[in-house]
């Protein structure tokens, strides 16, 4: 299959040939050219990865070593995550803050084994400005050296299965962990994480050895590829947040629920950005809070929609929303005012000038099946 010329504006990443060969239909994404989704469709996708196992382009996320006499120590100038209490083989979950406490990314640090550089993985659409606010603010103390690697999510429950006809010894590598293997031939950076609430695995590849990974992993009876749609479904099912859509730089770790990403040590120091105002709000709570939300009818909430109580007045917003197809329901997440908070409330959301009445939930809507192992 012949592949179309780039559109000028749109990156590709090293697997964009294999994209279009499997019929995928492509969009912009990030400023990438991505698969939306395959022949199979957004639904079975998303069921496929719940079930057996799907495989995922990631590449568009941006990778960095960050190295030097400390920087672990440096980085934390600019989260609240416990970065130097991360030992070899361990990676953290973490938020990049602004002087006043807002989020201006999160993103995954990690400790390979031996190494005292700390490998890092940032959104794509703030790759550029998270590598230079954490280039500058680290200057004389830690040197950034961004990578040009590829990234390959394989998710769900027979991805080790899968995985370990691939590479040895994947089995004992617990959740939020991370090592150099060979994976089908491959030198390989391999991390068990993930978002979309499964098990499964990060590779970071070569960009010359993505394609021939991808395809082994693909010929295995449990893998399906997976693209953009399926992954935003997983995802809001997961409860876990998007990047621009429920957290910003206006939003506080406090209120999205992210109080857990500030290590215990840090709250003790009160030594990272804002940390007067975020200690605060987390002892004496906010004004706003994120919340699950599931729709009682089978209407699709759209982000930035009004979210408003008995009376119609507005109480918050929808930051995400559709339908999940794990759950047979429509889902949402939104921020509402403290007071509206509480699981089992009551509150409508306004859709084309419609409310459609839906009920605060616990997230995840679906429970989390990570592998907790006793792995390294």
């Amino acid at each position: 299959m012949s592949v179309p010329p780039p559109s000028p504006q749109l990156k590709r990443t090293p697997l964009h040939a294999l994209h279009v060969a499997l019929g995928a239909k492509m969009v912009p994404f990030a400023g990438y050219e991505m698969p939306e989704q395959y022949p199979a469709g957004i639904i079975k996708e998303h069921l496929h990865t719940r079930e057996h196992a799907g495989l995922f382009d990631v590449s568009y996320m941006g990778q960095a070593m960050l190295s030097g006499g400390d920087p672990a120590r440096a980085l934390e100038r600019l989260t609240p995550a416990d970065l130097v209490g991360l030992r070899d083989g361990q990676m953290r979950y973490a938020l990049l803050l602004n002087d006043s406490g807002g989020i201006k990314d999160d993103f995954m640090a990690a400790r390979l084994p031996n190494e005292r550089a700390l490998f890092l993985i940032v959104n794509a659409a703030t790759r550029d400005a998270d590598f230079a606010f954490i280039a500058e603010r680290s200057k004389g103390s830690a040197q950034l050296l961004p990578q040009s690697r590829a990234l390959l999510a394989l998710q769900g429950p027979k991805a080790e299965a899968v995985l370990a006809r691939h590479a040895k010894g994947v089995e004992n590598l617990g959740f939020m962990k991370i090592g150099r293997v060979t994976v089908a031939g491959a030198p390989a950076i391999l991390s068990r994480s993930g978002y979309t609430g499964e098990d499964g695995f990060e590779i970071s590849l070569e960009e010359a050895d993505a394609e021939r990974v991808a395809r082994a992993l693909l010929g295995e009876n449990e893998v399906l590829p997976i693209g953009l749609g399926a992954r935003d479904s997983l995802r809001l099912e997961a409860g876990l947040c998007l990047y621009g859509h429920d957290i910003d730089e206006t939003t506080s770790p406090i209120a999205a629920g992210l109080s857990w990403t500030i290590g215990k040590r840090r709250k003790l120091a009160a030594d990272f950005p804002a940390a007067e105002l975020l200690m605060t709000e987390l002892f004496q709570g906010t004004k706003r809070k994120r919340v699950g939300l599931r729709l009682h009818d089978k209407i699709l909430a759209c982000e930035g929609g009004k979210i408003v109580d008995a009376n119609g007045k507005a109480i918050g917003r929808v930051t995400s929303g559709g339908f999940g197809p794990s759950v047979g329901a429509p889902i949402a997440m939104g921020y509402v005012d403290v007071a509206f908070a509480a699981d089992g409330t009551e509150l409508s959301l306004m859709v084309r000038d419609a409310a459609c009445v839906a009920t605060v939930v616990p997230m995840p809507f679906v429970p989390h099946r990570y592998k907790k192992s006793q792995g390294r």
